[in-house]
């Protein structure tokens, strides 16, 4: 905080704030302590990060952990005069680092452009004048002016302020404006939400205007202090080489574990995305395989290693390592970011996509993400016991979109809240929630429903909510593309209240035209909670005074009810209260509307000088009042909320809503949106306690209470920072893995801290740049589109990686047994060369696999629960599948060359056919060639097998009639479909082009041979297809299906989820075993039964 401040400005008077920043209230800072200010102050901006350098990017591709194996590889080529293979190698790395360092920097420049979007400033008094500066030119002592609609430039000490609020919620999670004062306080212990008297950057000024000093700017503000701890580096447990407070070992412990980190950071073994250290820790055992082979290839030539044996065995080294992995994984997460840019999600961090599929856990804010964070008024009660209700409006500032509709209250508004729990409970098939509507319909409202039509005492009402309002509602006939048709001003609630009454053409535009005129106003007190207005109305001797505010403050100042004037009993208030209650538990904010005449024409005179006089004649204008009715309102959630956590739930994933709202708010739309169920009995009475908690409830468990707890809460009100950090702790020691949603600076530290920070677009910088994912519609549903991208991503992923190591396998497998092939002179021969591995591995594996990438996502993927983190993408099935499907391919491939060589040509291995050729290496040459057209398309056709990794390749689709689907199946996927058959073709050219084929891949032309080729292939889909069948009839090494509770989140959507689970063609596949047994029919099924409603 900038000047010597002996204590915090909210505790001084404004004089004392200004002398110990040099600065006039009058004038403000003259040009030369500007100039000397912002030499002593750093720029007013927001040290959020910023963009990752260019070359740390390069650097972070380089070291990747499979590039550094090539490397190696690559050396040892050049150091044995392997030209050719050290060639290719460098030309391998060289794309790879090309590709990785591409997206990863051209994300980092899409966050930039996001950054950029807004550039506020400020308007500020200097030298007596007023100016606009940008925000970064505030300094400490400015007097900054203030209005409706303004950003708050830094933290500000007001000494001016006309009916000033401010919405905090981005800081504080308050999503009320809060009202502001000038006068200091006394308490030195209230927090940053509480000192009425401070205006704090990066919030915003609802209504009303002010003056204030410059008291902090940057990093020194609250945003800043924010900031700068979600930035700070949280050093691991036992890192501390402090011996004094650890004991005289803690150094050499310290040292070994920070050594242990850093040696771990640079080889990607301890720190990234579960698929990031997975890789890495692939590529270290393949390397660590690749060296014992070597060892193997030099104890078979007992140990004699001239030029040839150590090319064979860098041969062996290039099989098992899948040189295309790196480039086919990076292009196939830019084909996925690109598609999520497409659907509104920028993804900042390249792997963060992939850990979107591991995601167990959201943890959400509420307003603007499962709310749209605008206010709509919902339900109106008049005191003619009518209730008006508010339908299908989708933008609360249209007053044109939706219907109103009316229905008699008949003096039992109590009774649509209750039900008969003991009855659900005795019915078994009643075992779920079932919303209110659907179980007890309220009788006396059927069909009583109405379009609402103007009457007195709804006119009466429209007509104070209309007068006693500051905001503007205001219809633009020609918009801006980039502007809505309605544009509205002022704070939430009054805007609201505004809308509903430009519904009936009342608004107080209209009013105002029809010669109403405001002369006196009683602005919103906060400690009173109402406001009250004075107009003069068209061809009338007396002035009108309305009022609204809290139910509770209005109600004891009103002596009638109704346009009928009835007398306020305590009957009536208690009537009248239970209402409000019932408003209240659907989650809205109730206000009460109020009026009376005045005696006559409105003359008084308020006098700024005389507080008492002031409050006085506040007192006598607000008395006598007749209330007109109440105003539900509430920030409605996104239409699309309910149906994205119902797709959660299916996927096994928990949506818990963290806000700064009233309890009793979060609750109400928690239920609405389906994170709990309405009837919180059906979760056994302890679970029922821990889901919905308050903060500082929460706060004060130990993190042994909290681990205790059946449940983590679902719904946490009243959030502070810490309190979201706490609970992404607490579903850490969990095992969870959680996404933390959020656009508020108050998110930004659990942002950082959660495995997956997803920011809004329409948040903060900071918020943003803690985030590894930003979404530009603030969206709860892209949330879900996105972690289904992830899905569909890790499960192709799967499929390449499977892939690609099955060819590895079976060359190694291959190359393994070509060690007892030797000729004459007693080294072995190789039975495919070390350039017809690198083109089967780079280009003829490669796009196949780039062609899996693509595949769309399977109908099971957001019906399974997330991908085990701890095995990553080697799950047991893809293992074992990886080592049958290559023990099946290398010995086919073995088979052949031996029917070839020992079958056709009496075993003639002729001499030094490693190095060139002659004559009598055709044999050697020949055999090469049939293994290296089989074994590609062996590797071909086994991409189309893994388009499912248990389904049958000849019906992948159990739902399709058609007697042979397989043609229409493998051409859905047009790439992967013409990589197969391009890929089959380029055999032949290979194969026969002269020079090329006996000089470069050490093979020769061949004829009868293309029959054995064909056999194997014939050969190895039978033996794939009868491993699928095995495995489906046993029901081996199936995934896990979704644990499901007695309450299904977002389970109101009943029968949406599953509309693609059964189907009469589906039924149809039971018949055969092939088909009844696959993972997809089966977890279908199974929560088909456990999710059903009834």
């Amino acid at each position: 905080m900038a000047g010597e401040f002996e204590c915090h400005p909210f505790l001084l008077p404004i004089q004392d704030v200004a002398n110990i920043l040099e600065t006039d209230v009058d004038k403000g800072l003259s040009s030369a302590q500007v100039t000397q200010c912002q030499e002593k102050y750093p720029p007013n901006e927001l040290d959020v990060g910023g963009a990752i350098p260019w070359y740390k990017i390069m650097l972070r591709q380089l070291f990747n952990a499979m590039i550094l194996v090539l490397f190696f590889a690559m050396a040892l080529s050049f150091a044995v005069s392997d030209w050719v293979e050290g060639g290719v190698l460098l030309a391998v790395i060289v794309l790879n680092v090309s590709i990785g360092f591409y997206q990863e920097y051209g994300a980092e420049k899409k966050m930039d452009a996001l950054r950029a979007l807004s550039a506020p400033s400020a308007m500020v008094l200097r030298d007596g004048r007023t100016q606009v500066v940008p925000n970064a030119e505030v300094v400490p002592g400015d007097i900054v002016i203030l209005k409706m609609g303004d950003t708050v430039p830094a933290d500000v000490r007001l000494f001016e302020a006309m009916n000033l609020a401010a919405d905090e919620q981005s800081l504080t999670g308050e999503s009320i404006a809060v009202e502001k004062i000038v006068e200091h306080l006394e308490d030195e212990e209230l927090g940053i939400g509480d000192r009425l008297n401070i205006a704090y950057g990066t919030t915003t000024v609802r209504k009303g205007r002010g003056r204030g000093i410059v008291i902090a700017t940057g990093m020194q503000t609250e945003v800043g202090k924010i900031a700068a701890s979600t930035a700070k580096k949280h050093r691991k447990a036992g890192r501390s080489m402090n011996y004094k407070k650890y004991g005289k070992r803690q150094p050499i412990i310290g040292l070994s574990k920070r050594i242990y980190d850093f040696v771990g950071k640079f080889l990607g073994l301890t720190e990234g995305t579960p698929l990031q250290i997975k890789l890495s820790k692939l590529a270290y055992m393949l390397f660590g395989c690749a060296l014992f082979l070597a060892v193997i290839v030099f104890a078979v030539n007992k140990f004699n290693v001239p030029n040839e044996v150590v090319i064979y065995a860098i041969s062996t080294g290039i099989a098992i390592i899948p040189e295309s992995l790196v480039a086919v994984l990076t292009i196939t997460m830019v084909v996925a970011v690109t598609v999520m840019r497409k659907a509104n999600v920028v993804v900042r961090d390249l792997s963060a996509l992939e850990a979107l599929g591991g995601v167990t856990n959201i943890c959400s804010d509420k307003t603007g993400t499962l709310t749209q964070g605008a206010m709509i008024v919902r339900k109106v009660w008049i005191p003619s016991k009518t209730i008006y209700t508010v339908k299908d409006s989708k933008h609360p500032s249209d007053p044109t979109e939706g219907t109103v509709t009316f229905s008699e209250d008949n003096d039992q508004p109590e009774e649509s809240e209750k039900r008969d729990f003991d009855q659900e409970r005795s019915a078994a098939v009643l075992k779920f929630d079932v919303p209110d509507e659907k179980l007890n319909p309220p009788k006396p409202k059927v069909g009583n429903e109405k379009d609402a039509i103007m009457n007195p005492e709804l006119e009466a009402f429209l007509l104070s909510a209309a007068l006693c309002n500051l905001a503007t509602v205001r219809h633009e006939t020609d918009p801006r593309e980039d502007q809505p048709e309605w544009q509205v001003t002022g704070e939430p609630t009054e805007i609201a209240l505004q809308v509903f009454a430009h519904r009936f053409d009342k608004g107080k535009k209209a009013k105002v035209a029809e010669g109403w005129k405001q002369v006196a106003e009683f602005p919103f007190d906060s400690s009173i909670k109402r406001m009250s207005v004075i107009y003069n109305g068209p061809n009338s001797d007396h002035s009108m005074v309305f009022t609204k505010g809290a139910v509770e403050r209005v109600l004891d100042l009103c002596s009638t009810v109704g346009t009928g004037q009835e007398p306020m009993t305590d009957e009536y208030k208690e009537k009248i209260l239970k209402q409000m209650d019932v408003f209240a538990s659907q989650g809205q904010r109730v206000l009460a509307i109020a009026s009376r005449p005045w005696d006559g024409k409105y003359q008084e005179k308020t006098d700024p000088g005389n507080h008492e006089g002031d409050e006085a004649l506040r007192n006598r204008v607000e008395t006598g009042l007749t209330l007109l009715g109440l105003a539900g309102i509430y920030d409605p959630p996104r239409k699309e909320t309910t149906p994205a956590i119902a797709e959660c739930s299916s996927a096994g994933i928990k949506v818990h809503m963290l806000t700064g709202d009233h309890p009793a708010t979060a609750e109400a739309i928690a239920k609405e949106v389906g994170i709990i169920p309405h009837n919180l009995t059906i979760l056994g009475h302890d679970v029922a306690n821990a889901i919905v908690q308050k903060a500082n409830d929460f706060d004060k468990l130990t993190e042994a209470e909290i681990d205790a707890l059946p449940e983590l809460p679902l719904v946490l009100a009243r959030c502070a920072p810490d309190t979201k950090t706490r609970m992404i702790e607490a579903l850490r020691r969990r095992n969870a893995y959680m996404a933390m949603t959020g656009d508020g600076v108050n998110d930004a530290p659990s942002l950082s801290r959660a495995d997956v920070g997803i920011a809004m677009g329409s948040g903060s910088d900071v918020a943003k740049s803690a985030a590894k994912i930003v979404l530009t519609d603030d969206k709860f549903n892209s949330i879900v589109a996105a972690i289904r991208e992830g899905r569909r991503m890790f499960d192709n992923i799967q499929k390449f990686i499977l892939h690609l190591l099955t060819s590895n396998v079976g060359e190694v497998i291959l190359l393994i047994c070509g060690l007892g092939f030797q000729d004459d002179s007693g080294f072995s021969v190789f039975p495919i060369s070390p350039l017809e591995i690198l083109w089967i591995n780079m280009l003829t594996s490669s796009f196949p696999a780039f062609g899996l990438g693509r595949e769309q996502a399977s109908r099971e993927v957001m019906r399974k629960p997330p991908h085990d983190r701890k095995r990553g993408v080697f799950t047991d099935q893809i293992l074992i599948d990886m080592l049958v499907y290559g023990l099946i391919m290398g010995t086919l491939s073995l088979m052949t060359f031996v029917i070839v060589i020992y079958g056709a040509n009496d075993g003639q291995l002729g001499v030094n056919c490693n190095r060139e050729f002659s004559d009598s290496c055709i044999p050697v040459f020949k055999a090469r060639a049939t293994v290296f057209a089989e074994l590609t398309w062996l590797i071909l056709v086994s991409a189309w097998e893994f388009k499912d990794i248990r389904r049958s390749m000849f019906r992948l689709n159990p739902d399709d009639d058609s007697r042979f689907p397989v043609f229409k199946d493998v051409y859905a996927n047009r790439f992967l479909f013409w990589a197969v058959v391009i890929g089959a073709l380029s055999v032949f050219p290979v194969v026969y082009i002269p020079v090329v084929n006996t000089n470069v891949f050490k093979h020769y032309r061949i004829t009868w041979e293309w029959s054995l080729a064909v056999a194997a292939t014939i050969l190895f889909v039978a033996g794939m297809e009868l491993w699928k069948m095995t495995k489906r009839h046993f029901r081996l090494l199936e995934d896990r299906a979704v644990v499901r509770g007695a309450f299904s989140q977002g389970s109101e959507e009943h029968g949406h989820r599953f509309h693609h689970a059964m189907s009469f063609s589906s039924l149809k596949s039971w018949r055969s075993i092939g088909r009844n047994h696959t993972l997809g029919s089966r977890v279908s099924t199974k929560e088909k039964k456990d999710t059903s409603p009834v």
